[in-house]
Protein backbone atom coordinates (compact mmCIF):
# COMPACT_ATOMS: atom_id res chain seq x y z
CA UNK A 1 0.00 0.00 0.00
CA UNK A 2 1.37 3.43 -0.93
CA UNK A 3 1.08 6.48 0.80
CA UNK A 4 -1.72 7.82 -1.28
CA UNK A 5 -3.95 4.84 -0.88
CA UNK A 6 -3.28 5.53 2.58
CA UNK A 7 -4.66 8.69 2.56
CA UNK A 8 -7.74 7.90 0.78
CA UNK A 9 -8.34 5.36 3.29
CA UNK A 10 -7.80 7.42 6.15
CA UNK A 11 -10.24 10.12 4.70
CA UNK A 12 -12.74 7.60 4.00
CA UNK A 13 -12.54 6.34 7.97
CA UNK A 14 -15.97 7.44 9.73
CA UNK A 15 -15.20 9.71 12.20
CA UNK A 16 -14.87 7.50 15.38
CA UNK A 17 -12.65 5.40 13.78
CA UNK A 18 -10.71 8.37 12.32
CA UNK A 19 -10.74 9.74 16.34
CA UNK A 20 -9.24 6.46 17.45
CA UNK A 21 -6.43 6.58 14.74
CA UNK A 22 -5.47 9.95 15.76
CA UNK A 23 -5.08 9.05 19.15
CA UNK A 24 -3.08 5.67 18.09
CA UNK A 25 -0.70 8.07 16.33
CA UNK A 26 -0.22 10.39 19.31
CA UNK A 27 0.76 7.70 22.30
CA UNK A 28 2.82 6.25 19.46
CA UNK A 29 4.66 9.58 18.90
CA UNK A 30 5.13 10.23 22.97
CA UNK A 31 5.82 6.02 23.18
CA UNK A 32 8.96 7.46 20.85
CA UNK A 33 9.63 10.84 22.65
CA UNK A 34 9.78 9.00 25.95
CA UNK A 35 12.01 6.36 24.87
CA UNK A 36 14.88 8.84 23.20
CA UNK A 37 14.45 11.28 26.82
CA UNK A 38 15.24 7.90 28.20
CA UNK A 39 18.11 7.08 25.95
CA UNK A 40 19.33 10.57 26.20
CA UNK A 41 18.90 10.94 29.88
CA UNK A 42 20.64 7.27 30.41
CA UNK A 43 23.85 8.74 28.12
CA UNK A 44 24.28 11.86 29.77
CA UNK A 45 23.22 13.97 27.08
CA UNK A 46 20.46 15.89 29.35
CA UNK A 47 23.03 16.50 31.89
CA UNK A 48 23.73 20.19 31.20
CA UNK A 49 19.96 20.81 31.91
CA UNK A 50 20.49 19.26 35.41
CA UNK A 51 23.84 21.82 35.75
CA UNK A 52 21.93 24.77 34.48
CA UNK A 53 18.60 24.08 36.73
CA UNK A 54 21.08 23.75 39.77
CA UNK A 55 23.03 26.91 39.03
CA UNK A 56 20.20 29.01 38.48
CA UNK A 57 18.94 27.48 41.96
CA UNK A 58 21.82 28.71 43.94
CA UNK A 59 21.78 32.19 42.28
CA UNK A 60 18.05 32.26 43.49
CA UNK A 61 16.89 32.37 40.18
CA UNK A 62 14.09 29.53 40.72
CA UNK A 63 11.34 29.07 42.73
CA UNK A 64 10.32 25.57 45.08
CA UNK A 65 7.14 24.21 43.54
Amino acid sequence: MNLNAIKKAIESLPQDDYGHLRRWFSDRDWEKWDAQMEKDSDSGKLDFLIEEALKEKQAGNLKDL
